[in-house]
């Protein structure tokens, strides 16, 4: 019998503790009954074994880091919404690394509320890069350019593979400094140079 007042949003959010905790891949259904006091049935209630799960943390965790980076551009643009948003990604990875994990994972063409959730971040990367007066045909070209920038440093930061004795932080303002000039240079998409 599943514990009183259990919901899908109690069992995503602990979902999301243990990942955070634990590590995204370590997220078991075992692990979730186990903080939440309830046997493992119990939980086929709530989300569709651990890949509903997962999907549910996905749609949880877009949201949540929709929010902030929301908020961090509030009332700014162009270059000043760049560096926060930046920020507030580098940040939300590092306070959250399981949840930033979970964001990794696409979710699937027939997974409505998978999609949505994807698609309110990149409403915010969107909108920054609004500022930055991108032909219309680079803007998911900027997006991915920035993407890959800022998910590789995070990550690599995670993995603890900056070892070298020189300030990391240095290190991400140059990588942001550079995002900064790229886009606020940007012509045209490469094959259309040819």
């Amino acid at each position: 019998m599943a514990r009183a007042g259990l919901s899908v949003a109690a069992v995503v959010e602990e979902a999301a503790r243990i990942s955070d905790a634990e590590g995204y891949p370590n997220l078991t259904l075992a692990a979730v009954a186990k903080r939440l006091g309830v046997t493992v049935p119990s939980l086929y209630k709530h989300v569709a074994g651990l890949d509903g799960l997962r999907g549910q943390l996905h749609v949880h965790c877009s949201r949540e880091f929709a929010g902030v980076l929301g908020r961090a551009v509030l009332g700014r643009s162009g270059t000043d919404a760049l560096r926060s948003l930046a920020h507030a990604y580098r940040d939300y990875a590092r306070r959250h690394p399981g949840r930033y994990a979970a964001l990794q994972r696409a979710p699937a063409p027939d997974d409505p509320a998978g999609q949505d959730a994807a698609r309110s971040v990149l409403e915010v990367i969107t909108a920054v890069l609004c500022g930055f007066d991108l032909p219309e045909e680079s803007v998911i070209d900027a997006i991915r350019a920035m993407r890959s920038a800022l998910h590789g440093f995070v990550s690599l930061e995670a993995g603890g593979a900056f070892g070298l004795p020189q300030d990391v932080d240095r290190s991400f303002e140059v990588l942001v400094e550079m995002l900064v000039r790229s886009l606020s240079t940007w012509q045209t998409a490469p094959e259309q140079e040819r």
